[in-house]
């Protein structure tokens, strides 16, 4: 068995899963997440979205389809400023959903150097999936950079490998935005198990783009 094929029967929890549609909702409407599901041969979720509950029951294969579906609706361009969209939305809705249970509050993160918020909430992104899902991600610090580790993967799932894991890249684009009160980072997806890489991962600059 290949490591992407050892993804196949991992889960998210159902409140993940519910949260991936209504992000993709907010940023192209009921109908074309029913049509998106449609394509996927996921029409077991249309106007049915998972329950907003912890029960590890949304398969990593169910996040590869929609991806999947998605580029065919869209194409490479479109389906990629979709995707990117629904993860920045998706960490949104996801904050009020596991923040209280990670103790993140704003309050507390107002007086620290950026650089410090930036590791903190990266290190409590990556701890919600690690305690809610199967995906398994850590944090690596170097001197310029923070290194966003995803050890299983669901988007290695893809029948497309590629450096195509959009929706992870807007969560973390959107996730250093909001403990920075606004301030833009680079984040850039650098490797992809899909393609031979021992983690997918992305590098975020500590400095600023604006």
């Amino acid at each position: 068995m290949t490591t992407v094929e050892a993804f196949r029967g991992l889960h998210y929890p159902n409140k993940i899963g519910r949260l991936c549609f209504l992000s993709l909702e907010e940023v192209m409407g009921r109908n074309g997440v029913n049509a998106l599901l449609r394509l996927a041969g996921q029409e077991q979720f249309i106007n049915n979205y998972p329950p907003n509950d912890l029960k590890k029951e949304f398969p990593f294969e169910g996040i590869a389809a929609t991806e999947t579906a998605l580029q065919t609706m869209y194409g490479p361009r479109g389906s990629r400023g979709l995707e990117l969209r629904a993860g920045r939305v998706a960490f949104t809705l996801g904050l009020k959903e596991f923040g209280p249970l990670l103790g993140m509050a704003d309050l507390a993160l107002k007086l620290m150097p950026v650089t410090m918020k930036l590791k903190i909430v990266l290190n409590a992104t990556a701890q919600t999936f690690d305690r809610f899902s199967d995906q398994a991600s850590h944090v690596e610090e170097e001197r310029s950079k923070f290194i966003y580790h995803i050890t299983k993967d669901p988007s290695s799932l893809r029948s497309d490998p590629g450096l195509n894991f959009y929706i992870a890249r807007g969560i973390l684009e959107e996730a250093t935005a909001w403990v920075s009160g606004g301030r833009r980072f680079s984040v850039e997806q650098v490797s992809s198990i899909a393609l031979g890489d021992p983690t997918t991962a992305f590098e975020i600059l500590k400095e600023p783009l604006d």
